[in-house]
């Protein structure tokens, strides 16, 4: 099917005004990298995505989902089909002691929000600068804490376009995984169960992590963030250090200086560059240490033709 064949049959669907075509990717990463989407999308309502799977299974249309691109590469090719973005969807609901949020919203904004309400157990979250699918896609975690441990249930839409809501249990939520992954499932909303505390001392704790998280990371530049999932015993960041890569180039994209766990787009890099440097970085930490660094940025799209 042609994409403007796509773009017409979809603005008959749900209307026109949160469709795009050959929408440049680069635009919604924190890499500022990546192709094109034959057709992007922002929908608002939770029955616009259900339509446009309909239209996609019925087409044989491919269908990715973005959140807010922090832990993702988007190859230079970029992405055939339809790209549905959740960044529409950005409700934070309080009900006394909980939190209901949707997919798009920032999980730094819900953390603020439980500031707010003086409710505690999100400030871990205070500086991870992804979405609220994103975070429960990959139990997002940061100093000491994860998204398992606040997190009460979710609301995902599956292949089909059924809604699902899913415990905590259900979620099996693990290192940087979660049966969303294995389920291909996508969430649409979160409900976070928290507890009362005091608005100054959960100031403080994020004033805490927020000059630690800007001691030591490199913000100054776009990243995916951390590049590697972090080894049983071992720290991916010292294992590269270690190796003598930090401040290596190819491209340009370079290993940060400040902090060995980066990759930071420094002079216009392209996702070719940053493919290429995770398979060094892979190869010269194995040849000098032995481990096998496995990544945690997803890679997605097509290379470059």
């Amino acid at each position: 099917m042609q994409v403007k064949a796509i773009y017409e049959g979809l603005s008959a669907l749900i209307g026109p005004d949160h469709i795009k075509m050959n929408e440049p990717l680069k635009n919604y990463t924190y890499t500022k990298t990546g192709g094109n989407a034959d057709i992007y999308i922002t929908p608002k309502k939770y029955s616009e995505i259900q339509k446009t799977i309909q239209f996609a299974n019925q087409n044989q249309i491919p269908i990715t989902y973005l959140g807010n691109g922090s832990n993702i590469i988007i190859r230079d090719g970029g992405i055939r089909g339809i790209v549905i973005s959740l960044l529409g969807l950005t409700e934070i609901h309080v009900e006394v002691d909980t939190i209901i949020a949707s997919s798009g919203a920032a999980i730094i904004d819900v953390s603020r929000t439980a500031r707010d309400h003086h409710l505690t157990g999100l400030e871990f979250a205070c500086g991870i600068p992804g979405s609220v699918g994103g975070a429960v896609f990959m139990n997002a975690g940061a100093y000491g804490g994860e998204i398992k441990d606040v997190i009460e249930s979710a609301t995902v839409i599956d292949q089909h376009g059924d809604i699902i809501t899913l415990s905590n249990e259900a979620l099996a939520l693990d290192y940087r995984t979660s049966i969303i992954q294995s389920n291909h499932y996508v969430v649409l909303e979160a409900t976070f169960k928290l507890e009362r505390g005091d608005v100054n001392v959960i100031q403080s704790q994020m004033d805490v992590l927020t000059e630690r998280r800007e001691d030591k990371q490199p913000l100054e530049y776009p990243s995916c963030g951390s590049v590697f999932r972090r080894p049983p015993g071992y720290f991916a960041g010292q294992l590269i250090q270690e190796a003598g890569l930090q401040g290596h180039r190819i491209g340009g994209v370079e290993v940060s200086k400040k902090h060995a766990g980066f990759i930071v787009n420094v002079d216009n890099g392209t996702a070719t560059d940053y493919e290429a440097m995770i398979a060094h970085v892979q190869k010269v930490v194995f040849d000098n240490s032995g481990i096998e660094l496995q990544p945690e940025v997803r890679v997605i799209g097509e290379p470059l033709q």
